[in-house]
């Protein structure tokens, strides 16, 4: 079974493993929901730090 992929650098969609512009591409598929998700606060805290240097928050 093939997934979708996406690149990095010009965020286009593809189903190859590198893309076209040369970056390897990165999975396109959130990671699975779960209620009990042990590393949800970490994500949340790397989201907020990343929006706090882009000017966002």
């Amino acid at each position: 079974m093939r997934h979708i992929f996406k690149c990095p650098k010009c965020e286009r969609y593809t189903m190859q493993e590198k893309c076209a512009c040369g970056p390897a591409t990165e999975t396109a598929k959130p990671a699975k929901f779960s209620p009990e998700d042990k590393y949800s606060i970490y994500r949340r805290k790397a989201k907020e730090d990343a929006r706090k240097k882009e000017g966002l928050i």
